[in-house]
């Protein structure tokens, strides 16, 4: 009898990673067996992205934050204050509870890179760029794109992403027309992005005018940095206009506070300072470019 649950059990955890595997292998293959229209992806999103105004008169710049994968938290709210500062709308794009992802710990699916990668979450991205359009009191063009972790993967999944007639996975087609989007696109910051194995980001050329800030840090326990520098390497190669910074002695996460009950990272506020400097003398230089 023993042996019989020892070899059941053993049949049973051997077709959970079958699964699993096989679960992997569709989302590194692009394909979603759930697809929208860009028209009910956004009627999907609207009801739960967040929207700011800086308190002057506009029209106004965007920016568009990314969580990372266990939905929006507080370092969603530092990063839109930091963007109001200058003088940029913000839409804070939550993914997550609009698929129900912040239930029962349902977000821990999107980190295993079982539910949501970052390809399919791209598809988010475009229909809230072009959403933009619509947004009474702004102006859309150099909207700043700031992922961070998850976030970070998504947005180098789009920019690659435009480059091809087809949309991301899940969407039936483009909102716009790719170029149309891609030309949207001003400053890009990614903030200790994913860059793994089911990470596609560097396969394309980034729009010409993009410019993009990767932050990494040195001892991230949840994301590989050197397979972030050799992406950006890779991207740098193909005339991407991306600077790179790696922060000494920080782990993931660094710029968030909230966090469940068993993760390991802390919260790092002079790492969030240091960023903070980065980002914002990014933006200057940008600014002064354009």
């Amino acid at each position: 009898m023993q042996k019989r649950v020892i070899i059941m059990g053993a049949a049973g955890i051997a077709i959970i990673l079958t699964v699993l595997g096989l679960n992997t292998a569709r989302n590194a293959a692009g394909w979603q067996p759930i697809t929208h229209t860009p028209a009910q992806r956004e009627a999907m999103l609207a009801g739960s992205w967040r929207i700011m105004h800086p308190n002057t008169p506009g029209p106004h710049k965007a920016a568009i934050l990314l969580s990372g994968c266990d939905g929006v938290h507080d370092n969603m709210d530092y990063w839109a204050g930091i963007m109001l500062d200058r003088n940029r709308m913000v839409m804070v794009l939550d993914s997550h509870i609009p698929r129900r992802l912040d239930r029962v710990q349902a977000w821990r699916a999107v980190c295993a890179g079982q539910v949501l990668p970052g390809s399919e979450r791209a598809g988010d991205l475009a229909v809230a760029l072009d959403a933009l359009h619509r947004m009474p009191g702004v102006d859309p063009s150099e909207t700043l794109v700031l992922g961070a972790s998850h976030g970070g993967w998504t947005a180098m999944e789009l920019m690659s992403e435009l480059n091809e007639p087809m949309p991301p996975p899940g969407l039936s087609a483009w909102p716009r027309p790719p170029a149309e989007l891609a030309a949207q696109i001003g400053p890009l910051v990614l903030l200790y992005p994913y860059c793994g194995m089911l990470s596609h980001g560097d396969e394309a050329r980034w729009p010409q005018h993009v410019s993009g800030l990767m932050i990494l840090a040195q001892n991230d326990s949840i994301t590989d940095p050197t397979a972030c520098r050799s992406m950006a390497d890779k991207l740098v190669g193909k005339a991407a206009d991306l600077h790179m910074v790696t922060l000494p002695g920080t782990n993931h996460g660094f710029d968030q506070s909230e966090r469940s009950a068993l993760s390991s990272l802390e919260f790092d506020p002079a790492a969030r300072s240091k960023a903070t400097g980065l980002v914002e003398d990014f933006l200057q230089d940008f600014a002064s470019a354009h």
